[in-house]
Formats: structure tokens, C-alpha cells, sequence
């Protein structure tokens, strides 16, 4: 969440100014009396307005945001079924939380955590545990809550006198992992890129680890290029240095997309809790679970692996019911759209929007390809998302010159510096969702194609009179 400090302009509009913000027709008898009422930006108003002209004056400022269809930068979901919205729609009043009071909403969630676990594979899904969240962001620091408090236990000796627990992971993990290691007090050992390695190397991690690491977080689908770190060979590093050292190391597999696509198009694929060492899995309900924003989920193999300390129980909301969450209040419309899409389409249904979504990928980035200006990094086979880059003798723009002119047109794609070891590489990163279609795909890279014949002209990249390039954290 964004912070802001107060007032984004220091003056008010004058009243003259705030009068002409409303227009006449927002008077529903007299088409003068609404003008009369525009209220303060900064401050609460006096009084009450109509509720059409409320609905006005806060849907017309909304038109300047983007197109949520047209934002190629974000993974979350930004089009489901209008039936789901009518679900949603009935449950945005039911506080999640309240499972006493609404007891059915709390079965469909305990459902889905059934239906979760028997997708990763649980050793018995029947006794696996695991909750909604508000994201996967949430789920990842619960989920490194419990590694923590597990690893403490074992060191209740040391701890926290003397010993620091640490946590070993890519440089290229979603900041949610830096804020827990800020705000739990741990430290973050990360694994730098290195040449055309873009993610965790698996042995390089292992060699981090040692008798204070509290678990391995690997990713499945990275934010930087939709790749899937190599979840088996990290857990075989990490058996062979049990074996060398005795030191028993639990990984944590961040699937906030991969875990909703590796199931249903890569399933000859071994990342899950088939590996003994996997102790948890988290994933975006919002992304590629395909429901809009606000559902995540953690899972954990078997109760052993939540310490019971963890999970809070409350009864004075009408039964005793037990919570491991950091919200506590929150809609359960989410949870009941996700339990509907996996009703709604079942394996062969994702299957489906999953293989269509890495068919656009992968068709888009070969076009772009072709167009002869660019390197692709990733092709879209995994993730269905790739990143490219401008190629070596491209010199009168770059990646930050074409983002912003494609925003021009209404596209969102965002440039980016990799972190270290690779801040030279700067690039462009396209995620296809369910709802980008073949024919959008087509339409932007018909705007990318009357873009290059300009940015071609340029002298130089112009980026550098924009402010300095940034680097990506989600």
C-alpha cells in the first residue's frame, strides 16, 4: 500500500473552481442546485451530497486511470465471469472472519483448502492445513512466520540470546519477502543473478545455509521473467547437505502464480509437497487462480509444520474458532469467487485458460522477436510472461523510450533494471492473463510496430531526461 502525506497540492481550488467540478445535470429537478454542493477535495465536507452526484464526481476522476484489460504489468486477475461478480456482489458484506455467523462461507473455504492440497499433492490432503489470505504477500509471511517459529523451537537454547535466524533466497524474490525479513527481524541471504541466470541457483543457495537459516524460499514463476526456479534440485542440494552436515533445512515454495498454472499445464513437473522437504506452498487466488483481487492462499504439508502457538483462537464473535492470519476483518466475497471458479471449471477448465494464456505469450514474444530489435530472455513457457530486452546495436532507444511511448497508446508495460548482479540489464516484461486474447496481443504489437519506425529516429534514448531507471519489486 502506498503511503501519503496529506494533501496532494498545498491550496484548495477556489469555490468558483469547485462549482464548475460538478456538471448541471448532476441536479437531478434543478440542473443549478448540484453546482452549489461540489465539496472540498482535502477535507471532509460539511454535509451530505446526493448520492448521484457523489457517484459522479468520484467515477468521473476514475476515468484517468488506466485500462485495467490494457495492463500488461500486473499479475492480478482483471476479468471473471459476470456470474462470479453476482456471487461477489451477495458476499461483500459477510466478514470472513465470522465463521460462526456464516458458516457456509467458512466451509467453502475450508473446500478449497481441500482442493488445494490434493492439487499439490499432499501427502494426505485430508490433514494438510491451510487458510485464505487477503494475497499471496500475506501467505508468504505467515508462511515464514511458522519457519521461523519451528527453527526457534529448535534452538530455544541460543535464541534470541545469541543466535540471528536468517533466511536464504533469490534476489529476485517479490519485496512481501523483504518486508518480513525487515519486520520479523531476520536476515535476508540472497543469491545474486549471474549472467543468464536470472533466478535461485540451487547450489548456491545450499552453500548460504547454515545452522541459524531458518528455511530456502524457492519461486515458482519469478516476477522478473516468468521463469520457474528448479524447485527439485533445490531440495537435492539441500538433501545432500543434510547428508554432509546434519543440518535439516525446510523449503518454502512461493507459488504466488506458478503453483495455479505447474499443476495443470507442467505436470510431469516436481515442485510440490512430493518433495519431503517442501514443508509449505503459497499462491495469488487473484492471479492465475483467475479471481479478482483480495484472496491468497498458504498451505502447510501437515499440522507439524504450523506450530500450534501461532494460531489464535477468539469466541466472542458468537463460537470458538481458530484464526492464523495478520487481518482480521475482511470480505469473504473472494473466497466464495474462488471456490465458484473452481466449481465453474475444475483441472480440464484450467488446463484450458492456462494453455491459452501461455499460447498468447508465447506466440506474442516469437512476433515481437521478428521484429528484429529485440532479445527475448524468457519465451512465455513457463509463466505465461516473458521479458526481452533491446538488442546490443539498438542505440537510439531503449526499453525505458518504448514503455513509455506504448503508454501512449494506452498500454502498461513496464521497464525495469534487474538487481545485482545484473543492474546493466534493463528490460520490458509482458504478462499474459486470462482476458488478454489473441486480437489484443495483435493490437499491441501493431502499435509497437508504428512506434519503432519513430523511436528508430531518435538520436538517442530519451529515457535519461525522464529520471534514472528504476528497478522492479513486484
Amino acid at each position: 500500500m502506498a503511503l501519503h502525506k496529506g494533501s496532494a497540492h498545498s491550496t484548495e481550488p477556489s469555490d468558483a473552481q469547485r462549482r464548475l467540478a460538478l456538471n448541471p445535470f448532476f441536479g437531478e429537478a434543478d440542473p443549478t442546485a448540484g453546482m452549489d454542493s461540489a465539496p472540498p477535495r482535502h477535507k471532509l465536507p460539511d454535509g451530505p451530497l446526493p448520492p448521484a452526484t457523489a457517484y459522479g464526481l468520484v467515477h468521473d476522476e476514475l476515468m484517468l486511470d488506466g485500462n485495467s484489460r490494457l495492463n500488461l504489468a500486473t499479475f492480478v486477475t482483471t476479468w471473471m465471469e459476470p456470474q462470479a461478480g453476482v456471487l461477489m456482489s451477495e458476499c461483500r458484506d459477510k466478514n470472513m472472519i465470522d465463521k460462526d455467523e456464516y458458516p457456509r462461507t467458512a466451509e467453502l473455504e475450508r473446500r478449497c483448502v481441500a482442493m488445494l492440497a490434493d492439487l499439490w499433492n499432499a501427502p494426505d490432503p485430508a490433514t494438510a492445513v491451510g487458510c485464505s489470505t487477503t494475497g499471496s504477500s500475506e501467505a508468504c509471511m505467515l508462511a515464514a512466520m511458522a519457519l521461523k517459529r519451528r527453527w526457534a523451537a529448535r534452538n530455544a537454547d541460543r535464541y534470541p540470546a545469541t543466535a540471528r535466524p536468517n533466511l536464504v533466497m533469490g534476489v529476485n524474490v517479490q519485496v512481501c519477502w523483504d518486508k518480513f525479513c525487515t519486520f520479523w527481524e531476520v536476515e535476508p541471504r540472497l543469491v545474486p543473478m549471474e549472467g543468464d541466470r536470472f533466478h535461485l541457483d540451487p547450489q548456491a543457495a545450499a552453500d548460504l545455509c547454515d545452522e541459524n537459516t531458518i528455511g530456502v524460499v524457492g519461486i515458482l514463476g519469478s516476477t522478473f521473467d516468468g521463469s520457474y526456479e528448479p524447485i527439485a534440485e533445490l531440495c537435492a542440494a539441500l538433501d545432500a547437505l543434510q547428508e554432509r552436515t546434519g543440518l535439516d533445512i525446510p523449503v518454502h515454495v512461493d507459488g504466488a502464480s506458478g503453483a495455479m498454472v505447474a499443476p495443470f499445464l507442467d505436470e510431469d513437473l516436481v515442485w510440490d509437497f512430493r518433495l519431503p522437504r517442501v514443508s509449505s506452498i503459497n499462491t495469488s487466488g487473484h492471479k492465475y487462480g483467475l479471481v479478482y483481487p483480495g484472496v491468497g492462499w498458504a498451505l502447510w504439508r501437515s499440522p507439524a509444520e504450523l506450530p500450534e502457538e501461532l494460531v489464535f483462537r477468539v469466541n466472542y464473535l458468537g463460537g470458538d474458532m481458530p484464526t492464523f492470519a495478520l487481518n482480521f476483518s475482511r470480505p469473504g466475497a473472494q473466497v466464495v469467487a474462488q471456490y465458484y471458479t473452481f466449481l465453474r471449471l475444475g483441472r480440464e477448465g484450467y488446463r484450458a485458460v492456462q494453455q491459452a494464456s501461455r499460447d498468447v505469450a508465447m506466440g506474442l514474444a516469437r512476433k515481437i522477436e521478428e521484429l528484429g530489435d529485440f532479445r527475448l530472455l524468457t519465451l512465455g513457457d513457463q509463466l505465461p510472461v516473458f521479458a526481452l530486452t533491446t538488442k546490443p546495436e539498438v542505440t537510439a532507444y531503449d526499453v525505458f523510450d518504448v514503455s513509455r511511448r506504448l503508454r501512449e497508446r494506452g498500454w502498461l508495460v513496464p521497464a525495469y533494471t534487474f538487481p545485482a548482479n545484473r543492474e546493466d540489464l534493463s528490460v520490458l516484461r509482458i504478462v499474459c492473463r486470462n482476458g488478454f486474447s489473441s486480437d489484443l496481443a495483435e493490437l499491441l504489437l501493431e502499435d509497437l510496430r508504428l512506434l519503432l519506425p519513430e523511436l528508430r529516429g531518435q538520436d538517442h534514448p530519451l529515457s535519461a531526461e525522464h529520471g534514472p531507471p528504476t528497478s522492479f519489486h513486484h
